[in-house]
């Protein structure tokens, strides 16, 4: 099975677009320097992320969970120009370096990094969202989304990242944090507010479009 996903994902990523040299770097550098590179959005995922921006054309965007910032250079390829990305993570052994990568981008000027807990940040940002991307702390997964739905214009994107939780979503049994996740799915399909499907991209793409 394994041998299979393996197989897929090779021919998935032969046949889109190539990686730039700075995600090269990026995914080269996460998986030599982070404990847990698998975290990372990777060549087909970020090419999702990239053409869903550039399909929406965001003059503001949110990220949260920033890690080491590949997911963030690709949402930034969709950005109308004069447009905005606010990425926000906690984690502030990693800003210098992730902050380099930013600025050797060619988004340079419009990814404004925030370091911190993302539910006191968002407060601070003004404005209507066009898309947002939540790939954090998955307890929080939910409050998210109901704390900026309101937020985001119509036919604007919130993107959740991770929402087949490695296929533990199936387990007869699941875990308090699988429940979690179950939760939050059964939710936001259930929801009015937006229309919704799963991409079964990596770890499960949740894709939702404002009414």
């Amino acid at each position: 099975m394994f041998e299979e996903f393996e197989r897929l994902n090779s021919y998935l990523e032969d046949t889109t677009d190539e990686e730039n040299a700075l995600l090269k770097k990026i995914n080269r550098e996460t998986f030599l320097r982070e404990t847990m590179p698998h975290m990372l959005s990777g060549h087909y995922q970020g090419r999702v992320l990239a053409m869903l921006s550039k399909l929406v054309q965001p003059k503001l965007a949110l990220e949260i969970g920033t890690f080491t910032g590949y997911a963030t250079v690709c949402l930034a390829e969709g950005l109308n120009e004069g447009g905005v990305l606010h990425t926000i993570d906690i984690n502030e052994e990693q800003q210098d370096r992730v902050q380099s990568y930013f600025d050797e981008s060619d988004f340079a000027s419009q990814i404004k990094y925030h370091i911190g807990d993302a539910a006191d940040v968002i407060q601070t940002i003004e404005g209507q969202f066009d898309l947002i991307f939540i790939d954090a702390d998955k307890k929080r997964n939910l409050y998210y989304f109901q704390e900026l739905i309101d937020r985001v214009r119509t036919g604007g994107l919130i993107l959740l990242d991770n929402v087949l939780w490695k296929g533990k979503v199936f387990d007869d049994k699941p875990d308090s944090q699988t429940k979690q996740v179950i939760e939050l799915n059964k939710t936001l399909a259930s929801d009015n507010r937006v229309e919704k499907l799963i991409l079964p991209i990596r770890d499960g793409l949740f894709v939702l479009r404002k009414k």
